[in-house]
C-alpha cells in the first residue's frame, strides 16, 4: 500500500474497548516492539514500525505541547497518563488513553518505556478535543511555549495538573481498572 506522507483521511479507526495496544521504545522513543493489536490498529507491519521514532504515529491535530509534556515527564522518570490522537498508516485516526511503565538498568538509568494504550471513551474525546484544538491553534500562531502556557492556564482554572485532569477524566474505574491492571501485568514485556 502506498501512503502519502501526512495524508489525513478524517476517518476514525475504532479501537475495541477490550484491546490493549502495547509498544516498547528505547530511551529516545525509537520503537523496539509492538504487540499485534498495536500493529493491527496502526496499519503498519512490525517491520515498518521497529526502528522508527514513535512520532511516525503523530497526528497533526495533536498539539506538540502535549507530547513535550508527556516526554518530559517520562524522561524524568515520572509516569503520566495522556489522551492521544494517533494517525494510522492510511491517514485515519484513533484516540487512546496511554499509560507508561519506565524501565531502568541496574544503575537506575532509563533504558526503555512501555506504553499501554486502550480506547479513549467517547466522553473523554468530546471533552479533550476542543482543548487540544485551542492549543493547536495557539501553537500555530505563537509557538509551543504559548500553547503550553494556555494549557497551564486552563488547568489552573480547574485547579488540577494535567496528570490529575486526565486521571479524573480517563482513568479506568472499578472493574475496568482491575482488568486494565491485570492486562498490563500479562502484557508486561521485558
Amino acid at each position: 500500500m502506498t501512503v502519502i506522507p501526512d495524508q489525513i483521511t478524517g476517518r476514525e479507526k475504532k479501537v475495541a474497548s477490550h484491546q490493549m495496544l502495547v509498544s516498547k521504545t528505547d530511551a529516545k522513543g525509537v520503537i523496539m516492539f509492538a504487540n499485534d493489536n498495536f500493529v493491527d490498529v496502526s496499519g503498519y507491519s512490525m517491520e515498518e514500525l521497529v526502528g522508527q521514532p514513535h512520532s511516525i504515529l503523530r497526528h497533526p491535530d495533536m498539539p506538540r505541547a502535549i507530547f513535550y509534556h508527556m516526554w518530559d515527564s517520562i524522561k524524568h522518570g515520572n509516569n503520566i497518563m495522556a489522551v492521544v490522537k494517533n494517525k494510522t498508516k492510511r491517514g485515519d485516526h484513533y484516540w487512546v488513553t496511554t499509560d507508561f511503565e519506565i524501565r531502568r538498568d541496574r544503575e537506575g538509568r532509563i533504558q526503555s518505556y512501555i506504553a499501554f494504550r486502550h480506547a479513549a471513551p467517547r466522553h473523554v474525546v468530546r471533552e479533550i478535543e476542543p482543548l487540544y484544538a485551542s492549543m493547536l491553534e495557539i501553537e500555530k500562531k505563537y509557538g509551543m511555549d504559548a500553547s503550553f502556557a494556555y494549557l497551564e492556564g486552563y488547568l489552573e482554572t480547574i485547579g488540577m495538573s494535567y496528570d490529575a485532569y486526565i486521571q479524573r477524566l480517563a482513568a479506568p474505574k472499578g472493574l475496568a481498572a482491575t482488568v486494565f491492571t491485570k492486562m498490563k501485568e500479562i502484557l508486561n514485556y521485558e
